[in-house]
């Protein structure tokens, strides 16, 4: 599933920008695929991959797009597994962006 968030863009939020409503975060979960929301504080998401090689390559990846966005996630790597974990620093809370770049990483799991 491809979410239509994944053809926004990320916008910098400026300081003062109040986190998304609950129900807002509610609506916005459902287009992303395996996504949770952790006290309403951050979006994470583990991806399996095959083995190391991949699980690295699809970090590199997550890489481009957070430096692409000008967004930058939490990443953490181990064998086959990459933990990702999303949120605005600024308002230590869920925006439309990080909504937006969950679903970029989503369009870039292989086989996607």
């Amino acid at each position: 599933m491809t979410s239509q968030l994944a053809g926004k863009e990320c916008v910098p939020c400026r300081g003062g920008t109040p986190p998304l409503s609950s129900d807002k975060v509610d609506d916005l979960l459902q287009e992303l695929d395996g996504w949770t929301v952790e006290q309403e504080y951050h979006l994470t998401r583990t991806c399996k991959l095959p083995d190391f090689a991949k699980a690295l390559a699809f970090v590199n990846r997550i890489g481009e797009i957070a430096e692409q966005q000008n967004h930058h996630p939490d990443i953490y790597l181990a064998w086959g597994k990459v933990r990702v974990e999303v949120w605005t620093h600024k308002i230590k809370g869920l925006t439309e962006s990080d909504f937006i770049f969950a679903a970029k990483v989503d369009a870039a799991l292989p086989d996607h």
